[in-house]
C-alpha cells in the first residue's frame, strides 16, 4: 500500500504518519524545507517527491492533504482527478471565497474531512442522542494558541486564511455537535476577544450560539488560553445532563481520535465510504465561515 502525505503545513500530518507507516509505504512532499526535513528525520525510509504533481504521479491508494487553506481547493482538485480516497487535515476551509471554491468540486463519497476528536474513543463511545430529548448543548473547546503570538504559522492565525482561532480551534466543538446532532444547523451569532495573547492576528478566546432545525440550540465555547487540552461536550436534558469529556492521557494519539481517524482513512481506501458525510463536513464548514465572517 503506498500513502502519499501531501503536506505537513500543520502538525497533523506528521501524527498521521506514525499510524500510517505500520501499515504503507509513505510519499511525502512538502515546499518547506525545514517541516520536510523533520518528517524525513522521522520517517527515513518516506519517499520524497519534488512537487505535488510528482507525489500523486506515484499512484497512491490514499492521500492525506495537509496545506495551508487558501491552496486547498487547487491541491483536492487534483487529488480528484486521481480517483483516490483522501483525508483533507481540518479545516477544509476558512472563509467564504475557499467554501465557494470547494462547492464547485466534484467531492466523492470517498473524501472525508473534519476533527480527529470524532474518533476519540470517549465520543465514540457515547450512545446515539434523540434530539427530542435534548434541550441545549454545549461544547467547550480547550486548546492553546500561544504558539501563533510568537509568529508560528502566521497563516492558521490569519482570519482571511487559515480563519484563526475561531475556525481552526472552533471546529472541534462545531465537529462533536454536529456528529450528535445533525446537519441541520445554522449559526446565531458569534463573538470573539483577545484576552491574553496581544500579538495575535485573530482571537484568543470565542463563542459561538448554534440552532438546529429540530429547535435544540447549542454553544461553542473556543478557550486558546489554557494550561491543558481537553473538550468537553454538555446535553442538557429536562432531568439531567450529561457531560463527554476527551482529555490526551497517556496516549493522546488514540485518545484524542488521531489513531481512530487513520483507521477509517485506511477503511475508506479499502473501498468504504467515508464514515463521514460531505454534507455534515458542508455544515460544519459553513458553520465555521459564518462565524468568522460575524466576528
Amino acid at each position: 500500500m503506498r500513502i502519499v502525505l501531501a503536506g505537513l503545513a500543520t502538525s497533523h500530518p506528521y501524527t498521521d504518519a506514525r499510524t500510517l507507516t505500520r501499515h504503507a509505504e509513505l510519499v511525502v512532499w512538502e515546499p518547506d524545507p525545514e517541516r520536510l526535513r523533520r518528517f524525513t528525520d522521522e520517517h527515513p525510509a518516506a519517499k520524497v517527491a519534488g512537487g505535488l504533481d510528482e507525489a500523486l504521479a506515484t499512484k497512491p491508494d490514499g492521500v492525506v492533504l495537509t496545506v495551508p487553506n487558501p491552496q486547498v481547493p487547487g491541491a483536492l482538485a487534483k487529488v480528484l482527478e486521481t480517483g483516490a480516497p483522501c483525508f483533507v487535515n481540518k479545516p477544509a476551509a476558512a472563509s467564504r471565497e475557499q467554501l465557494d471554491a470547494l462547492d464547485r468540486l466534484p467531492v466523492h463519497d470517498r473524501v472525508m474531512s473534519g476533527s480527529v476528536l470524532r474518533f476519540a474513543p470517549a465520543f465514540a463511545a457515547a450512545p446515539p442522542v434523540d434530539p427530542d430529548e435534548v434541550l441545549a448543548v454545549r461544547a467547550t473547546v480547550r486548546h492553546d494558541v500561544g504558539m501563533w503570538a510568537t509568529g508560528y504559522n502566521a497563516w492558521q492565525d490569519t482570519p482571511g486564511e487559515g480563519g484563526g482561532t475561531m475556525v481552526t480551534m472552533g471546529v472541534h466543538g462545531v465537529e462533536l455537535l454536529v456528529a450528535l446532532l445533525g446537519p441541520d444547523v445554522r449559526l446565531a451569532g458569534a463573538a470573539g476577544a483577545r484576552r491574553h495573547y496581544a500579538t495575535l492576528r485573530s482571537e484568543d478566546t470565542g463563542v459561538m450560539a448554534l440552532r438546529w432545525g429540530s429547535g435544540v440550540t447549542g454553544t461553542v465555547e473556543i478557550l486558546g488560553v489554557s494550561e491543558s487540552e481537553a473538550y468537553t461536550v454538555t446535553l442538557h436534558r429536562r432531568d439531567r445532563t450529561d457531560t463527554i469529556v476527551i482529555e490526551s492521557g497517556d496516549d493522546p494519539v488514540a485518545n484524542l481520535g488521531y489513531e481512530g481517524t487513520i483507521e477509517a482513512f485506511l477503511a475508506m481506501v479499502g473501498g468504504a465510504p467515508s464514515p463521514i458525510p460531505w454534507e455534515q463536513t458542508r455544515a460544519i464548514l459553513e458553520v465555521l465561515v459564518s462565524a468568522r465572517e460575524q466576528a
